[in-house]
């Protein structure tokens, strides 16, 4: 949404400008006219004022987003992130540019690679949508990279987050995202089946780390999202091959963070991270003659990934770089990368005696060992093949509109009809524009940024909050107080907070768990100067659902009301003296705000399956559902369908906002459209 501070200058965006807006300022405005719930979209061009207008800007965000990569004899192999299909392109370093590439026949994201060397095998695992009979491994040969990569089987956990290879030629894969707890399995390339190992940590929620030797297999997990109730913590455990047991392992000064972040077999030790959360990351040295830990120390950060070494040093990724640590000495250091931005790593590697790091911003940098840049490939210019990625969040104002991605936020001039993308790390996940200013909400853990399209300065971060706090999920202004405010989530701990920031004096605050202990605030509304936050649950059971009304300036709760539904609330919206309140999977509530009762409930269920937005527009509410952009009578509290099979493609839930001439935006697929309704009556 955009707001104009009272006694500011509005800038209008008008509706032609609107109209005309594309990707290079041509593309048709399909006109549809839907007044009934059951209507279908139909093409066509009315005389006169339309019921409904969608125009196709292009687009949301473009890119090549990647969450994975290995470096090997000179060519580094890099996984595909938020695009369709999947794939994995391989990077000649002697010529600067992608070799080879393939995709794959399932999956979003590959955040899983593993090489085998010796036989010449790389090997990938994806991230999927939903579980199934569908493969979720597969193998490349790079004796023939030209053929296309195969399936090789699935594991019975929907996501793959790591692989690793034995000596002997056997694959073990880790990961997550289904009913139980992960599970360690194992692939077996002579006979082509894969077996489950067995569960470790039952009360663990995600497995992040394998490594494997021809003995022992070792399994890293714990609860980096989902965490808090009865969600473990970090939980190592090494698997004897012969025995097929499996023993704790976990270094007593690790059990208290959220969960071991990577693992690998480096010589006669294993190294192994945790992800931090309150406290700082461990880093552990581990031998694999008995499991004793042989050094150990608190890192620099909350993440410690992709290990590699280059004699005594060695060398991880934490969010703002590469870490050098020598265990044997303890001496740990943040490597000093002078003006190098590398965003969020995903791949770090020795080559020689340089480093190989690949960027969440599309380019992978040979770094020297003192962090010295020695060259840097843009992934795009190499022939990467960029394209639409599911996006985050969405702000519009002052002729522009924001859509974020990974790494990135992609700025549409909605009068030029041209794109920029802006880098930054993580996920833009909400946003509004305020006075012409973005604001935005970063995950993972950072932060509030802003960007002034008028100024020419790069976007940057202009509060801080409690790293535990990563996920913000919803942004409102309240313009009584001058606040940006954001709802956010904890991914490790559960619960959640409410922040605020002062625009005029730059100011933040952050109060955690306004509702409750446990429940996530995944919606904020603002009206008069009070703030709605909607409460959810990370976990399968306990309390959600409830509404806190909230004054930001006292930091304290007016008054809440439980709605005894059966999901958390999606997604909050004001009109009139009404608060509009949509749960997950669709009950509507319309809550009256004087009386502080419950006036009205519906079942939505048919056109919100799933998570949702709400947000005000021409004296209406709108909502987006995964479905269906759908409008809500603020008298008779009817819905009625506005655009049918909208199916936007979001990674982390549908968003939709609005200009300051009441046009909506969002996504139609993956692409970026105005909506430019006018409701009879």
């Amino acid at each position: 949404m955009t707001i104009t501070p009272q006694g500011a200058t509005p800038r209008i965006l008008t509706r032609r400008t609107v109209l005309m807006a594309g990707l290079g300022g041509v593309l048709a405005a399909a006109t549809v006219a839907c007044t009934a719930p059951n209507a279908r979209a139909t093409t066509g061009v009315f005389a006169g004022r339309p019921a409904t207008r969608i125009t196709e800007i292009g687009p949301g965000i473009v890119q090549y987003s990647l969450m994975s990569g290995v470096t090997a004899g000179g060519v580094t192999y890099i996984g595909s992130r938020n695009l369709e299909p999947a794939g994995i392109i391989a990077l000649d370093h002697a010529t600067g540019k992608v070799a080879h590439s393939t995709t794959l026949g399932t999956g979003y994201s590959i955040q899983a690679l593993a090489l085998d060397e010796h036989r010449g095998i790389l090997y990938a695992g994806v991230l999927q949508k939903s579980t199934g009979p569908q493969p979720n491994l597969y193998r490349w040969s790079l004796s023939a990279l030209d053929a296309p990569a195969e399936a090789i089987g699935r594991i019975g956990d929907r996501d793959v987050r790591d692989l690793a290879v034995a000596p002997d030629g056997t694959l073990f894969a880790v990961g997550g995202g289904s009913a139980g707890a992960p599970a360690l399995w194992q692939f077996d390339p002579a006979s082509g089946t894969v077996t489950n190992l067995g569960v470790p940590a039952p009360t663990a929620t995600l497995a992040r780390a394998v490594a494997a030797t021809d003995a022992f297999v070792y399994f890293g997990a714990g609860s980096s999202l989902g965490g808090g109730g009865s969600a473990s913590r970090a939980a190592l455990y090494a698997y004897d091959r012969a025995q097929r047991t499996f023993s704790d392992i976990t270094p007593a000064a690790m059990i208290g963070d959220p969960s071991m972040r990577d693992l690998a077999i480096s010589g006669d030790r294993l190294l192994a991270s945790t992800a931090g959360a309150a406290d700082p990351t461990k880093l552990a040295t581990i031998s694999l003659a008995d499991h004793s830990v042989t050094a150990l120390v608190a890192s620099i950060g909350k993440t410690a990934k992709c290990f590699t070494t280059i004699g005594d040093q060695v060398y991880c990724a934490n969010e703002t770089g590469v870490i050098a640590w020598t265990p044997s000495t303890g001496a740990l250091s943040q490597l000093d990368l002078g003006s190098l931005d590398l965003g969020e790593i995903w791949g770090l590697d020795a080559q020689g005696d340089d480093l190989v790091a690949v960027s969440g911003y599309g380019f992978v940098a040979e770094i020297a060992a003192s962090g010295a840049l020695v060259a840097a490939t843009d992934l795009g210019e190499a022939g990467a093949p960029a394209s639409a990625q599911t996006c985050m969040g969405i702000a519009v104002g002052a002729g522009f509109a924001y859509v974020g991605g990974n790494g990135g936020v992609a700025r549409h001039d909605l009068s030029a009809g041209t794109v920029e993308n802006l880098r930054i790390p993580g996920e833009s996940k909400d946003g509004d524009v305020v006075d012409g200013v973005l604001y935005v909400g970063q995950y993972s853990g950072q932060g509030i940024w802003s960007y002034d399209p008028r100024t020419g300065a790069p976007i940057h971060r202009v509060a801080t909050g409690p790293s535990a706090q990563n996920r913000p999920l919803d942004t409102d202004w309240d313009a009584t107080h001058g606040l940006l405010l954001v709802a956010a989530q904890d991914d490790t701990e559960g619960g959640g907070s409410i922040w605020t920031y002062n625009l005029a004096t730059g100011a933040s605050t952050v109060d955690v768990n306004p509702i409750d202990a446990v429940q996530l605030v995944r919606a904020v509304a603002t009206v008069d100067g009070v703030a709605y936050l909607g409460g959810d649950n990370a976990q399968k059971t306990g309390p959600r659902g409830t509404i806190v009304a909230w004054d930001p300036m006292a930091r304290a709760e007016l008054w809440r009301l439980e709605t005894g539904a059966a999901n958390g609330i999606a997604a909050l919206e004001t009109k009139g003296r009404y608060l509009f309140a949509l749960t997950i999977k669709g009950a509507l509530f319309v809550i009256d705000r004087p009386t502080r009762t419950i006036v009205h409930t519906s079942d939505q269920s048919a056109i919100c399956p799933g998570f949702a937005a709400l947000k005000e527009a021409r004296g209406a509410v709108y909502g987006v559902s995964d479905t269906t952009l759908f409008r809500i009578d603020p008298r008779t509290f009817a819905v009625t369908v506005v655009v049918a099979d909208i199916n936007g493609g979001w990674y982390s839930g549908p968003h939709l906002n609005v200009d300051e001439d009441g046009v909506i935006y969002t996504l139609r697929g993956r692409t970026l459209v105005s909506v430019d309704d006018h409701r009879q009556g």
